[in-house]
């Protein structure tokens, strides 16, 4: 059987944003009147905050398909302060991956996709590059988002993080 590029990737990412949506909304019940203290944590000091992690999720899933496409994905500046805030980003991400056509992102699957960041340079085809960069780095933010809240205490576990089926 065959995978598709284009399952491989906007399911994917669909999936682990409504995941993020729902966890956003056990962290605001959570929160009470001390939002900052949910938004800002991190479980470590030279980690991003929750909202970071929420933010490079959608960079992440946008942007790859962006990569893929050949195209410009919509820009979003990393500016939310509020949980209402983070969950419009959540739904404009998903807006723009649910826009996606399905055939051509599976044409793009040979298609060459360069990264350079600082030092780090690398080519790969889009499906290379989905399985071993864009996939991993959005499931690190989605699973350290997930670790973030377990740490503060809400009660959020692994149905939470695997979400509806």
């Amino acid at each position: 059987m065959t995978v598709s590029t284009y399952r491989l990737c906007v399911p994917v990412f669909r999936r682990g944003l409504t995941v993020l949506a729902h966890a956003l909304t056990k962290a605001e019940a959570f929160a009470g009147d001390k939002p900052d203290a949910v938004l800002h944590a991190r479980l470590a000091p030279d980690m991003l905050s929750f909202s970071a992690q929420i933010q490079r999720a959608s960079d992440t899933s946008k942007n790859a398909i962006g990569r893929i496409l050949g195209t410009t994905p919509p820009a979003m500046p990393d500016e939310e302060k509020t949980f209402a805030e983070l969950q419009a980003r959540i739904a404009r991400t998903i807006a723009y991956l649910d826009a996606q056509d399905a055939a051509a992102i599976d044409a793009r699957a040979s298609a060459e996709v360069s990264l350079k960041f600082g030092t780090l340079a690398a080519t790969f085809t889009a499906d290379e590059y989905l399985l071993q960069f864009a996939l991993p780095n959005f499931y690190f933010h989605v699973t350290t988002a997930h670790a973030i809240l377990r740490h503060l205490g809400v009660a959020i576990g692994k149905k939470d993080y695997l979400g509806a089926f």
